[in-house]
């Protein structure tokens, strides 16, 4: 990397903060200003010192990239599923960069009619995106939504899929997904506020109205609560889910009746979680009343939803945590999690002969896939581990048999399973709690001290961080790192408790059980300080802002994507997207023990004049989760402030949001860029 670029300074405004008479200098507050050219100038003057700063490897990421495509079957299709008599596909052809959307009726053997072609779709645009595909009862109409920001803002339009047009109905400024009730007329669809792109109103339009005729069907007003509506798989009724951190509602409304008015399910009670299921005249619902922490599921007549008349179906347990269900005409199928792990669980309704589905690593990944059809044997379920690639099978729930109908396939005639060992490996919290870790790396491998080391985590949101497979990874290991992942609390991957004891007041925990993950693979001597890098993104980049204030001598190497680091002055701000419905995740600022707290481990609060690790922090110009002067203003405090020569980057994707560049392919270049960060630091350049 070049040494004699002069990295940009940003320009110290001092804006001072005040809150329950506390007092913040914020010396880069200026940043949040999307509009002014002065910030976008800044931010093109960090793009260019990273870009001189890198133009040595440069060479190397267009190989690395070359590499990791070259892994992946460009002419890639899903497994067809078969829904209301058609198979539909997703597939790609060789040199685009967006799917094919298409469908046969009846029969594999049929013609193909596509659907939509979003490589003619995206053409003009630097960002597609194409969400909420929703085929009318009849098969004859499909909504659609389009995104060409980033910034998760779609506009929805109706295709007539005999004669190929797009009618003339566009509905802007919504989520993209949509509903159709039984009429085939008539559509549900969720609109977004246009300042905190929260989802707050549910309406209904009738195909071939202007927009203005919509009518309003909800408003939710709580501004910690988000909207959503969608259709049960029984096709019976259709569901608003009104959701916050902690509390759930639901209102159904028969599908056969659009103009009906939706009916509270059961009104909302803070603290009381559940899902809905329909089935023949029951519902079936995955909830925590009672206590149930890691939940329970219970039933009730349809014509009868209020929680009196629920009862259990399968009892609350300490130590499995419910995760979903599925329902069949002749089954139900358990999704739980037990000592970190999935579990599939068959359960005829006959009462007789239930079981697991048999899985043998402990890095793996399992869970239900596409299962649209109640009246079948075969369960469709996804399987993969960290060293076993992505397989999509059918299993029959009767006879016990399975047929891997597509597994991933890595091109190139390189890769062998056998040739990297998995595990699962335990390290101790400060507190005494057990952390569990999943590794993988490449046979051969001696715990020295010297391999360099990956350890990836999130820990947020009761969000688990499962062991999956990724052929672009395999650029490291054949490299000779290791990768791991660290299943810290705030995620959810030991139950429910997992989660509540990395969140509000005990958010300290997701950051300290990250450290002691580090420290315990050193001292295991899989790596040292001097190899161990760190990664994580969005809520898993303030994990990354919270480790390198507190132990940064622990790590050689950090990535932070698109990361959450100045969270007081974000959560103060209610005109920011999801703000107000993060605060019984992260505490509300306005109540001084949570401002307390959460000034004690901000990440751009708490940078201090000390060493950092080489750092690489990406953004994107239009994220709508974690605004881009989040990681601006943390960089600049950051170039002010250490003390080390080390590296460090702010890469601003000018073109797109929060999961980055839009292109099957393009993604690949943002992983390039990382890769060739983490090799370039250990010297590897083949």
């Amino acid at each position: 990397m070049s040494e004699t670029v002069k990295a940009p300074i940003a320009t110290i405004k001092p804006t001072i903060l005040e809150k329950h008479g506390d007092k913040r200098t914020d010396n880069y507050f200026w940043l949040n200003q999307r509009e002014n050219p002065e910030v976008i100038d800044y931010l093109n003057k960090e793009n260019d010192y990273y870009n001189a700063m890198t133009a040595s490897t440069k060479q190397f990421q267009s190989d690395l990239f070359e590499e990791m495509k070259a892994r992946i079957k460009e002419d890639d299709a899903s497994v067809p599923y078969l829904y209301n008599g058609y198979f539909y596909i997703t597939r790609f052809e060789t040199g685009k960069d967006y799917p094919i959307y298409s469908r046969k009726k009846g029969s594999l053997e049929e013609n193909e009619e596509i659907l939509f072609d979003c490589n003619e779709l995206a053409k003009g645009h630097s960002y597609f995106q194409l969400g909420g595909m929703s085929i009318s009862p009849d098969n004859k109409f499909a909504t659609f939504g389009t995104d060409i920001v980033g910034r998760r803002i779609f506009t929805i339009q109706v295709k007539n899929l005999q004669t190929g047009e797009i009618l003339s109905d566009k509905i802007e400024n919504v989520t993209g997904s949509s509903v159709w009730a039984n009429d085939n007329q008539t559509i549900f669809y969720t609109r977004k506020d246009l300042v905190t792109l929260r989802s707050d109103k549910v309406f209904k339009h009738k195909i071939g109205a202007v927009e203005n005729d919509d009518v309003l069907v909800f408003h939710e007003k709580d501004e910690t609560f988000d909207v959503s509506v969608s259709k049960e798989k029984s096709r019976k009724y259709i569901v608003i889910l009104s959701s916050s951190t902690l509390t759930t509602e639901f209102q159904i409304l028969p599908a056969d009746k659009p103009d009906d008015k939706f009916k509270v399910f059961q009104k909302r009670t803070r603290g009381l979680e559940y899902g809905i299921s329909h089935f023949g005249d029951s519902f079936y619902i995955v909830t925590n009343k009672d206590k149930a922490e890691n939940f329970k599921l219970m039933k009730t007549p349809e014509n009868a939803t209020s929680k009196d008349n629920w009862i259990d179906v399968i009892p609350h347990r300490t130590d499995v945590l419910l995760e979903d269900i599925e329902i069949f005409k002749d089954y139900l199928v358990v999704e739980e999690r037990s000592n970190g792990l999935h579990k599939i669980r068959i359960m005829p309704w006959s009462g007789k002969g239930e079981y697991y589905l048999p899985f043998e690593s402990e890095t793996y990944t399992a869970f239900t896939t596409t299962n649209v059809d109640f009246d079948t044997e075969i369960l469709r379920y996804s399987y993969q581990s960290m060293a076993t690639p992505s397989s999509v099978i059918d299993f029959n729930m009767k006879t016990k048999t399975k047929e891997v109908k597509k597994e991933q396939q890595v091109l190139g005639g390189k890769f062998d399973k056998n040739n990297y060992i998995e595990e699962r490996i335990w390290a101790t919290a400060n507190d005494g709690t057990k952390i569990p870790i999943s590794v993988v790396y490449k046979k051969g491998l001696k715990k020295d001290g010297s391999n360099p080391f990956l350890l990836y985590a999130y820990g947020s949101y009761g969000a688990s961080m499962d062991a999956y497979f990724s052929s672009a990874r395999l650029s490291l290991l054949d490299r000779g790192f290791v990768y791991a992942i660290a299943h810290i609390r705030g995620g959810e991957e030991l139950g429910r408790h997992w989660y509540e004891d990395g969140k509000l007041l005990k958010k300290k925990n997701t950051f300290t059980d990250f450290i002691d993950c580090s420290k315990f693979v050193i001292a295991e001597k899989f790596t040292s300080p001097e190899h161990l890098y760190a990664e994580g993104g969005s809520a898993g980049g303030l994990l990354m802002g919270a480790i390198v204030n507190m132990e940064p001598q622990l790590y050689h190497g950090v990535i932070a994507q698109v990361p959450f680091v100045d969270v007081i002055s974000t959560m103060l701000d209610d005109s920011i997207p999801l703000t107000t419905g993060e605060y019984d995740e992260w505490g509300n600022p306005n109540v001084k023990k949570y401002y307390d707290y959460m000034k004690s481990y901000s990440p751009y609060d708490n940078v201090v004049s000390q060493d950092y690790p080489n750092m690489y922090v990406s953004t994107g110009l239009h994220d709508s989760q974690v605004q881009y002067w989040e990681p601006a203003k943390w960089v600049a405090k950051l170039r002010a402030l250490k003390t080390d020569k080390n590296i460090l980057f702010l890469d601003t994707n000018m073109d797109a949001g929060h999961g980055g560049a839009s292109g099957r392919f393009e993604a690949l270049k943002e992983v390039a860029k990382e890769f060739s960060f983490l090799l370039d630091l250990e010297k590897i350049k083949i």
